[in-house]
C-alpha cells in the first residue's frame, strides 16, 4: 500500500470530482506547479490507485428506467459453480454490479438496470435463472436513488 500525502489526496479528490480536469487546472486547485502535479498523477496511475477514467451516463436519458437488486442463491457452494455463475453474469451488460455476499440466504447480490418490466422479465427468466446452479432469485426494485456516488472516501 502506498502512503498518500495531502497533495496526493487532493489530486485524487479533484479527479474523482472531474476526471477531465486539465493538469494546469488541477495543479492550480491543489497548490502545486504543473510538472510535480503531473508526476504525482502519473505515479498514482502507475501504482494502480487511479484505475482508469470513465464517463458517467444518465440512465434515464438512455431509457433505462428500471433498477433492481437481485439476491441469488446457488444450489452448491463449489469453486466451479461460483466461477461459472460469475462468468455468466459478467457477460450480461445489464448487470452493473455483482457481489459475492455472506450473512443472508443468498450467495450473490446483483444490481441490474433495464428499460422496463418486460426487459426485466426477459433478463430474469431467459438468462439469469438459466445460469447453471441458480436455485433461487429474490428481486427488489429501486423506487428512488437516495445516495449515489462513485467517489471513494480519502480520509
Amino acid at each position: 500500500m502506498i502512503k498518500l500525502d495531502a497533495y496526493d489526496r487532493r489530486i485524487l479528490a479533484a479527479l474523482q470530482e472531474d476526471g477531465r480536469i486539465s493538469n494546469q487546472e488541477l495543479a492550480d486547485r491543489i497548490g502545486l506547479s504543473p510538472s510535480p502535479c503531473l508526476r504525482r498523477m502519473r505515479a498514482l496511475e502507475e501504482a494502480g490507485i487511479i484505475a482508469g477514467y470513465r464517463a458517467l451516463l444518465d440512465p434515464a436519458k438512455l431509457g433505462l428506467d428500471l433498477l433492481a437488486i437481485l439476491s441469488i442463491a446457488m444450489d452448491r457452494h463449489t469453486p466451479e459453480r461460483f466461477a461459472g455463475f460469475e462468468a455468466a453474469v459478467s457477460a450480461l451488460p445489464e448487470v452493473l454490479e455483482c457481489l459475492l455476499i455472506t450473512g443472508r440466504d443468498a450467495d450473490y447480490q446483483l444490481k441490474v438496470i433495464v428499460r422496463d418490466m418486460a426487459a426485466y422479465h426477459d433478463l430474469l427468466l431467459n438468462r439469469i435463472t438459466r445460469i447453471e446452479g441458480v436455485s433461487g432469485v429474490h428481486s427488489s426494485f429501486v423506487l428512488r436513488r437516495v445516495v449515489e456516488r462513485s467517489a471513494l472516501p480519502l480520509t
